[in-house]
């Protein structure tokens, strides 16, 4: 099988897994939602943000380097995957030992307990060991292991959090319990797959990796608050009344989110390929409808937002609807230009990437400092989409810098990314109008399935070749 072929069936197969896997939040929102009080949710958010934090300092992101490495190293790519796994757990035994020392300040500061703090450094320990075992399959288009090791997390979690919540006392500690355990059991067993498969430790691996990482950590904690610092602030000047609002919101909306990043684990590998291989022709070629299909997808989840809102948190939170189109619409700038910031992170130039993110960081901020106070919650959508918008223009400018501007169709994904915000500025108009935007949700699906009918062949045999199988 050509290696085409199978970076497509594995992509097809990680994609469908990693975004079972990250949706997990979003199938059993409506269920804690009732479960849980408000302030059971607004602890437990807060718990999830500060681990969003501290995964990106203590696992370096590691897995991103394998771009590059993976071509580097490719006689000994499991010892440097090894390697990666070791220096991580040794991250995390460091960070875990500084929290017990000044365990005092990290309560205080972060608000949280420290028997949650303790279950976090666990995760952290082993999250690495999955992340990092997965991308070691991606990078092979392999999919199998990955796809087991994804449902077996994702219903795990989702059945140990509910079973721990109805069944402990404290059901914040069945939450957050529950949301860990099984990725520490799989971790365990991966890190002995991992250290087994690859004996080899070698430091040049870790001098080769940390500059590459680096730079990408103010990156990744820059869109850390970015994605975050939204609630933060809404809490702040206006309370967590509004937030509730604009939390549920915001996670209705990241089944988008989720979508971006479940599309770019599988598309990155293909990419790195192709980028080696200098088939730009091939890229701009796929990329054309590798854009169209997602905007049209994120078009779709625009359209029935009211109907998601309604199951996610029901009558109360209906008032929230229209955060949820400016949202998705930085998504669909959020996943154009990851696609730039992917041959930034193959040309090793990452450095530009923590400049773009710091800068959209501080306008964000900046923007809600104005816009909160006046408008409320809904202001935090239209600045977090303004960031977006400006981490689009950047890092589209920083390719061509690097002199790859070939690599991508630019003039026709700006087009295709300004028909969609005219058409969210569409959709925003017609929540008031539900007998129209039913009528158009009609036709959207008649498309839909003409583009199934359309491409029914390519479908069945994709089925039949795994049937087959």
């Amino acid at each position: 099988m050509s290696n085409d072929s199978k970076a497509l069936k594995s992509g097809i197969w990680y994609t469908a897994a990693n975004f079972l896997t990250k949706s997990i939040g979003i199938i059993t929102t409506p269920i804690f939602a009732r479960l849980l009080t408000k302030n059971e949710v607004g602890a437990y958010g807060n718990y999830t943000s500060w681990l969003a934090v501290m995964i990106i300092l203590v696992t370096f992101n590691l897995e991103s380097t394998f771009i590059s490495a993976k071509y580097e190293y490719e006689k000994d790519f499991d010892s440097y995957v090894s390697t990666m796994a070791l220096f991580s757990g040794t991250s995390a035994l460091v960070w875990t030992l500084l929290f017990h020392i000044f365990s005092e300040f990290a309560v205080a500061k972060m608000n949280i307990d420290m028997t949650y703090i303790n279950c976090m450094c666990m995760y952290l320990f082993f999250l690495p060991m999955v992340n990092l075992f997965q991308a070691r399959e991606r990078y092979r288009f392999g999919y199998k292991k990955s796809v087991l090791i994804s449902c077996l997390i994702t219903v795990g979690t989702a059945l140990l959090s509910v079973l721990l919540v109805l069944n402990l006392e404290n059901r914040l500690t069945g939450r957050v319990f529950g949301s860990a355990i099984p990725t520490i059991v799989i971790g365990c067993v991966l890190a002995v797959a991992l250290f087994k498969s690859g004996h080899n430790f070698k430091l040049e691996y870790i001098k080769y990796a940390i500059p590459i990482c680096l730079p990408f950590i103010p990156h990744l904690l820059s869109m850390s608050f970015l994605n975050s610092l939204d609630k933060m602030m809404i809490t702040d000047i206006r309370g967590e009344e509004e937030n509730a609002l604009y939390t549920i919101a915001y996670q209705c909306s990241s089944v988008v989110t989720i979508l971006v990043t479940s599309l770019n684990t599988a598309f990155a590998p293909w990419l790195g390929e192709k980028l080696h291989e200098d088939s730009f022709e091939e890229i701009r070629k796929f990329s054309k409808k590798y854009v169209l299909i997602f905007c049209f997808f994120a078009v779709g989840i625009m359209l029935i937002s009211p109907d998601i809102m309604m199951i996610m948190g029901g009558k109360p939170y209906m008032e929230a609807e229209y955060v949820m189109p400016p949202v998705m619409l930085g998504c669909v700038c959020q996943f154009v230009y990851t696609m730039y910031v992917n041959v930034e992170q193959f040309k090793k130039k990452t450095i530009g990437m923590a400049i773009a993110s710091v800068s959209a960081a501080a306008i964000n901020y900046g923007l809600n400092y104005v816009l909160i106070p006046k408008y409320g919650y809904i202001a935090a959508a239209y600045t977090t989409l303004v960031s977006f918008i400006w981490l689009l223009t950047v890092h589209m400018l920083l390719v061509r810098f690097i002199g790859y501007s070939k690599t991508y169709p630019n003039k026709f994904i700006i087009s295709v990314v300004g028909a969609a915000a005219v058409i969210t500025v569409g959709i925003n108009a017609l929540y008031k109008l539900p007998v129209i935007r039913y009528s158009i949700i009609v036709v959207y699906g008649c498309v839909f399935l003409y583009g199934v009918y359309k491409f029914k062949d390519v479908i069945l045999k994709l089925v039949k070749k795994k049937v087959s199988k």
